[in-house]
């Protein structure tokens, strides 16, 4: 019997502030970028995933065929 590894429908990626810009990186592919803003951030974040993938076999990355990204934010609480 032949058994498969189950392939993530998922990119799990986190973005963080840094010290100047918002910093996103991926958990399964190596794919890290940045951006001033959340929405620069996400956008660049959707095109380094979209270059990294291009041509390659998602299988490659133990990723199902069109993943999705899934996207944490890491906050600082306000100090009051």
């Amino acid at each position: 019997m032949l058994v498969t590894a189950e392939r993530q429908h998922t990119i799990k990626a986190f973005v963080r502030r840094g010290e100047k810009y918002y910093v996103a990186e991926c958990m399964e592919i190596a794919v890290v970028t940045q951006g001033k803003t959340l929405d620069e951030t996400v956008t660049n974040l959707r095109e380094a995933v979209a270059l990294h993938l291009q041509d390659e076999d998602p299988a490659d990355f133990g990723l199902a065929p069109h993943p999705t990204l899934l996207v944490t934010l890491e906050l600082e609480p306000v100090a009051t």
